[in-house]
């Protein structure tokens, strides 16, 4: 038996027989392969995970396809949380500027107060001193004595709980909310507050910034032309059929694809570099464009591992 097998972890208690049997109850790290039917495909909207159909199709500078009655509806209601995160942010910073304020006024009116007790104890303190000297020699005897023993016993304190640290006295005690010297704490309270909330609402599936302004419309030709558009609606209520690249009419499904911001036109990476890129115009309109005007569009993908992630895992503890 080697020496790893001895230790802590080195041996699986379970045989894999039982550990399979586990596997249905949630025992391990789950895995599972996804299919094709778990994949989201091209020219289906991020939202809503249905076909769109043409005129309907917008898409964000990251390259994310939406359906525009999702995503505009998406925005509305992601602008309505953040007014309302905003107006809680700015009562909750307005409550930390009221305290600092109102402790500051104490705090200049303590240090007032401390002044005229010091201005004004200097002439008391002389008139009790005068009076003490005035009375008896023998009370002020024997009060030395007793301020001096006084004095004595606290020095001892303090010699013992420097070297005896393992008392009680002279263990160090933890305090919480304001500082040690009662002031308030400006930077402490700031950062116990909750994090900004960000001015645009974030993007459903890439969460940077997004404007209603920045969504690029598209259009989308699919397989069968208008016949199969009336055909889908006709039946069924939705669009069928692929879509396919608007210059060679190959069908998309996973391979790189671009769109030109400016005509709208979808096309195969490779169509475009072929056709619109050494010219820079678009090969269905003649319009020119720019390098600013292309956006890469996000594959569909499948259940083959060539076209992205076909594996999830999710992490369960063991007994090892």
């Amino acid at each position: 038996m080697t020496r790893k097998s001895k230790q802590p972890g080195g041996h699986n208690p379970l045989t894999y027989h039982e550990r399979k049997r586990l596997k249905s109850s949630g025992y391990g790290t789950q895995t599972q392969r996804l299919t094709t039917a778990s994949q989201l495909p091209f020219g289906h909207c991020c939202l809503n995970l249905s076909p769109i159909d043409d005129g309907d199709a917008v898409a964000t500078p990251s390259g994310h396809i939406y359906s525009r009655e999702a995503i505009v509806k998406y925005l509305l209601s992601k602008n309505g949380e953040l007014k309302k995160q905003k107006a809680e942010y700015e009562r909750r910073r307005l409550e930390v500027e009221n305290r600092r304020v109102a402790w500051e006024e104490k705090e200049q009116k303590s240090r007032q107060d401390r002044f005229v007790r010091k201005d004004q104890g200097a002439v008391s303190t002389a008139l009790v001193l005068r009076d003490d000297d005035a009375g008896s020699g023998d009370r002020g005897a024997s009060s030395r004595p007793t301020s001096a023993a006084k004095a004595a016993k606290e020095k001892g304190e303090n010699s013992l709980k420097h070297v005896s640290y393992w008392l009680a006295t002279s263990q160090p005690q933890h305090k919480t909310g304001a500082p040690a010297t009662g002031e308030f704490d400006y930077a402490r309270e700031i950062e116990a507050l909750p994090p900004v909330p960000p001015d645009r609402p974030p993007s459903p599936m890439s969460g940077e910034p997004l404007k209603l302004k920045q969504l690029i419309p598209l259009h989308l030709v699919r397989e069968g032309g208008e016949d199969a558009k009336n055909r889908g609606k006709g039946n069924s209520g939705a669009v069928t059929g692929k879509v396919l690249c608007v210059v060679s009419h190959k069908a998309i499904t996973t391979q790189p694809t671009i769109a030109i911001k400016n005509t709208g036109q979808v096309m195969l990476k490779s169509v475009f570099n072929e056709l619109a890129k050494p010219t820079m115009t678009c090969p269905v309109t003649s319009k020119k464009f720019k390098e600013k005007d292309v956006v890469e569009l996000i594959k569909g993908k499948s259940g083959f591992a060539a076209s992205g992630e076909v594996v999830a895992k999710k992490y369960n503890p063991t007994l090892t």
